[in-house]
C-alpha cells in the first residue's frame, strides 16, 4: 500500500486538537465522579451494590455501537429526555460535542471506578478508623487519607480514562457523527480517510494516536514500579 505525503501541507489539525479537549474534559469529569464512586462502592454494604457495580462495567462487555445506539436514542429531541434537555436546558446533545463528553465519560466510567475502588479496599481501614478517632470529617479522611495512600490506582484510572476517551470510535461516531470541527476527533477523522483513499493522512492521525497511547502507559508501568520500590 503506497502512503501518499502530499496530504502534508494541507492536513488538518481540528480532529487531534479536537480529541485532546474531548479527553481532558471527560477525564477531569471523571475525576469528579469516579472519586466519590468508587469510595461508596469499595465501602458500601447496601444491597445495592453489585447492581451498582454491574451497571458501572457494562462498558466493559457491551459494543460500543449499542451502548451509542441507546445514548442516541436518550439524546434524541424525538424522545422524552432529549425534549426534556432541549426545552428546559436548552441542550442538544446528539450530535454536539457536549454529546461526546457525556458519551465518553460513560464509556469510560469502569477505567476510572474500578482502579480507584481496587486502590481504596487495598488500603487498611486502620487509616479509616484512625482519622475517625481523630474527629476527622470523611471527605477530610478521603481526600487528606486515603487518596494519598493509594497514588498508583488514582495515576492508573486517570491515564486509563485519558486514553480510552482518544482512542474511542464506535461510541463517538453513533452519538456524534462526523462533523468538522464539532465531533469529527481522530478516530472518525483516521475512518474517514481510509473511506477517502487518503492512506498518508490516516496513518498520521494512527500514528500521533499510537504514539500518545503508547506513551501513556509506559509512564504508568514506570510510576508504579517507582512508587512500588519506594513503598
Amino acid at each position: 500500500m503506497n502512503l501518499d505525503l502530499s496530504f502534508a501541507s494541507t492536513l488538518d489539525w481540528q480532529p487531534l486538537w479536537l480529541t485532546l479537549k474531548l479527553a481532558l474534559i471527560a477525564t477531569g469529569i471523571l475525576l469528579l465522579i469516579g472519586i466519590p464512586l468508587a469510595y461508596w462502592v469499595a465501602y458500601t454494604r447496601t444491597r445495592l451494590k453489585p447492581l451498582v457495580e454491574t451497571l458501572v462495567s457494562m462498558p466493559l462487555v457491551l459494543p460500543p455501537s449499542v451502548l451509542g445506539f441507546y445514548l442516541l436514542l436518550a439524546f434524541s429531541p424525538q424522545h422524552a429526555f432529549g425534549q426534556w434537555l432541549e426545552h428546559w436546558l436548552h441542550l442538544r446533545l446528539a450530535f454536539s460535542f457536549p454529546g461526546l463528553v457525556l458519551g465518553s465519560i460513560i464509556f469510560s466510567l469502569p477505567f476510572m471506578v474500578q482502579p480507584l475502588q481496587s486502590g481504596f479496599q487495598n488500603l487498611p481501614v486502620s487509616l479509616i478508623e484512625a482519622s475517625r478517632t481523630l474527629g476527622k470529617s470523611d471527605f477530610f479522611t478521603l481526600f487528606r487519607v486515603l487518596l494519598p495512600n493509594m497514588k498508583s490506582a488514582l495515576l492508573t484510572g486517570t491515564v486509563l480514562s485519558f486514553a480510552h476517551a482518544i482512542g474511542e470510535f464506535g461510541v463517538i461516531l453513533m452519538i456524534g457523527g462526523n462533523i468538522p470541527g464539532v465531533t469529527r476527533v481522530a478516530s472518525i477523522a483516521i475512518y474517514d480517510e481510509v473511506e477517502s483513499l487518503q492512506y498518508g493522512a490516516a496513518n498520521f492521525y494512527a500514528l500521533v494516536l499510537f504514539a500518545v497511547s503508547f506513551t501513556i502507559l509506559l509512564f504508568v508501568y514506570l510510576m508504579n514500579r517507582r512508587w512500588g520500590r519506594l513503598a
